[in-house]
């Protein structure tokens, strides 16, 4: 009978020492404890406030350009650090109040005051047309906004 198992044995054994196997037994005796995450409630977001701003071209005689300059007071009830950013909307009122271009106006170390100035050859900005209006528009970290709009001083 042991002749007859040892082939047997040589097949098999080869085999089984190939093949790997393990058996995991898992008890979950640790209770996890709740995750507290920090939410922040907002109940009432006040909307940004554009309290006064202009926009004017002039000519600068060092870029031998035209420079656009654009800028906004904005305060928010909240905080003026509440607001995220304010542009400054172009709109043709000669030719139906068609926007013409938008400029990003940029923080200052006044966090009331924002500003930009753009030279005139990179816009599409007519210096010699006094048809045009800008929105100053206030947007808050909640996208409240706030509209001011005043005519540009040209030429």
């Amino acid at each position: 009978m042991t002749r007859k198992l040892a082939p047997l044995a040589a097949l098999v054994l080869p085999v089984l020492s190939s093949t790997t196997g393990c058996v995991v037994y898992s008890y979950d005796t640790v209770e996890e404890e709740p995750v507290y995450t920090d939410v922040i409630i907002v109940e009432d977001n006040y909307s940004p406030i554009v309290l006064d701003g202009y926009a004017f071209v002039y000519w600068d005689h060092t870029y031998r350009d035209d420079i656009w300059e654009f800028e906004a007071v904005v305060d928010d009830p909240d905080s003026p650090y509440d607001v995220v950013m304010v542009f400054a909307d172009v709109y043709d009122e000669c030719r139906g109040g068609s926007l013409v271009e938008s400029f990003e106006l940029y923080p200052t170390n006044d966090p009331y005051v924002w500003f930009s100035d753009w030279l005139g050859s990179s816009t599409w900005l007519d210096p010699f047309n006094d048809c045009y209006t800008v929105d100053l528009v206030a947007y808050d970290s909640y996208d409240a906004i706030d509209v001011l709009t005043v005519w540009a001083e040209t030429y």
